[in-house]
């Protein structure tokens, strides 16, 4: 056993609390991967020795870790948290100030400067309109794709390169980079597939991406976690983020309430054309979603929606065919390096997608739509409750293409009369 699971195993054995109890779980979770040995494989430049590199900092472990390794790889470590919200809690206290604490205690541990900046404004005209908008006429938009364009790869670039003088941003996403055969930067996949977050950097372009270092691209999950606890980062044991930053624990609908109209209407059995009941509002209900239908004891999820009517389409079953569509059309295409040659030839481009973060690679083809700047993706099995405002991500093998968001689906298979086939995805 290597001396590092050793002495977490020591510390474990002998605790006290529960937080302790876990490093005893992570421990031998992770007792074939020591982090001195994980840390030695990280893939970096080589020319770190005293280069300036600015980290983006959440508060995070993923973050905290990544300031540690560019530290102790040599680099000149500036942590920089961002500010790009400033609502305050039921007890008056924004969500934020404690993340920035964390931050503060984080780089005070490494011996490296804590900085905190301010993009309120930015996120808001940028980030936060669009994703009401988007909602107000019945989508489901993704803020994350926009805030990586917009803030973290745009504003905080900007700052770290112009107002501190750095030569590298960095941050805590699990995904890697790649110098292509024309000197360009690829975005790659995460090697940790649970946690690849190349999807929510698919609007991101090449370029901005060239001065751009992702120490936990090569890294799981569980050996990041492993390595703050040996190294005792303070945010070692911190739980997760999850969901929308600026929601937190409310529920949408309530949030939404605050910024647009919600819009009540009617369930609809798309089979019966039945009347169900009512719901509170359709812009807060998407493709694949569980309704919670009064009176009715079998589980029905939503399928599709009329804004003009504010019906919401329901049917019973997961796997019902009207969830099921062989494919979409989208627009607003961003490429990570301009046009695979497959689509500026003309041709169509054989490759794999996703729908959604996490979901499994699926195989498709995809052409522009005569005359548009449109795309038409053509899954090759089909695809459940791919969802209008959504992204569309695209890839050939470990490459991230880039991304487009999701107009509409193609006919579902109940209203071509098809049978599901036995192999789809979900």
């Amino acid at each position: 056993v290597p001396l590092v699971v050793a002495m977490l195993l020591a510390r474990a054995c002998y605790a006290h609390v529960r937080r302790d109890r876990s490093l005893f779980v992570r421990a031998r979770r992770y007792m074939s991967a020591s982090p001195s040995i994980i840390s030695s494989h990280v893939s970096l430049p080589p020319d770190a020795k005293g280069v300036s590199v600015v980290v983006g900092m959440s508060g995070g472990v993923d973050s905290s870790v990544t300031a540690h390794l560019l530290k102790q790889r040599g680099y000149d470590v500036t942590g920089v948290y961002m500010r790009n919200w400033d609502e305050k809690d039921e007890s008056g206290e924004c969500a934020g100030e404690q993340d920035w604490r964390d931050v503060q205690a984080v780089c005070s541990y490494l011996g490296i400067k804590a900085i905190q900046v301010d993009f309120v404004k930015e996120y808001w005209h940028n980030v936060f309109e669009r994703f009401v908008a988007d909602y107000s006429i019945g989508l489901t938009p993704n803020p994350d794709v926009f805030c990586n364009r917009e803030i973290k790869f745009k504003e905080f670039s900007q700052y770290a390169f112009q107002t501190l003088d750095a030569r590298y941003i960095a941050t805590g996403h699990y995904v890697r980079t790649n110098i292509g055969p024309d000197g360009e930067t690829q975005l790659l996949r995460g090697i940790d597939r649970d946690k690849d977050q190349s999807y929510f950097l698919s609007y991101t372009s090449g370029q901005a991406l060239s001065r751009a270092l992702f120490p936990l691209g090569t890294m799981t999950k569980g050996q990041v976690r492993a390595l703050a606890a040996h190294e005792g980062i303070p945010t070692a044991n911190k739980k997760n983020s999850v969901g929308i930053c600026f929601i937190g624990k409310r529920d949408i609908s309530e949030f939404l309430g605050e910024y647009t109209k919600m819009q009540p209407g009617r369930y609809v059995d798309v089979d019966s054309g039945a009347d169900l009941g009512g719901h509170t509002s359709l812009l807060t209900l998407t493709a694949g979603q569980g309704a919670r239908i009064s009176g009715r004891s079998e589980k029905m999820f939503v399928c599709g929606k009329d804004l003009k009517s504010k019906s919401v389409f329901v049917c019973n079953g997961a796997r019902h065919p009207a969830l099921f569509s062989a494919s979409i059309v989208a627009r607003d295409i961003s490429w990570v390096n301009g046009p695979p040659p497959a689509l500026q030839r003309g041709e169509r481009l054989h490759c794999q997608y996703q729908v959604r973060y996490r979901q499994a690679l699926g195989s498709c083809q995809v052409a522009y739509v005569p005359g548009t700047s449109w795309l038409e993706v053509a899954f090759d099995h089909p695809q459940r409750a791919a969802s209008p405002g959504q992204i569309v991500v695209l890839y050939q093998g470990e490459v991230c293409l880039g991304g487009a968001i999701i107009m509409h689906t193609g006919p579902s298979y109940l209203k071509q009369g098809k049978t599901l086939p036995s192999q789809f995805y979900i």
